[in-house]
This record gives structure tokens, C-alpha cells and sequence, in this order.
């Protein structure tokens, strides 16, 4: 479960952190434990990443739902009474 400060990270702020995991993890020198905190935060941060994707996707889908709707409506009618 991500924590509340987990939910208020911007995107480029979670990816970025994520990014430094995975560049510490694929270092190595660190201990099983060491590795395995830093596997659980690269996977909250992903998480945090993914939540984010998702609703730029929601948004971006209404967006073009709208437009197409608004499109029709303009249209309707324009050629049949010519």
C-alpha cells in the first residue's frame, strides 16, 4: 500500500527516485536487506508512475471523446439540406 507521502509525489518526482533505485539495485555492493527496501520502494514508486500514466490516459480519452462529440454535433444537418 502506497503511503499518503507516496500519493503526493508529482510523476517526474517518482520516476525519477525510481529511476536511482533500479541504478543502485543493477549496481550491487549492497546488502540482502539493503536490497531487498530498495525492491519495495522501486515497486511503490511504479505504482505512483503507473497511477499517474493512467489518469494523463483517463484525461487525454475524455478529451478526444469530447472533441469527437463536439465534431457531430457541428456537422449535423450540413449536408442534407443543400
Amino acid at each position: 500500500m502506497t503511503s499518503k507521502v507516496d500519493e503526493a509525489l508529482g510523476y517526474e518526482q517518482a520516476r525519477d527516485e525510481l529511476i536511482e533505485v533500479v541504478r543502485r539495485l543493477e549496481a550491487g555492493g549492497t546488502t540482502l536487506e539493503e536490497s531487498l527496501a530498495l525492491w519495495e520502494r522501486g515497486e511503490e514508486l511504479a505504482k505512483v508512475c503507473r497511477r499517474w500514466l493512467e489518469g494523463a490516459r483517463a484525461r487525454l480519452d475524455a478529451a478526444l471523446a469530447k472533441e469527437e462529440g463536439e465534431g457531430d454535433e457541428d456537422g449535423a444537418g450540413d449536408g442534407a439540406e443543400s
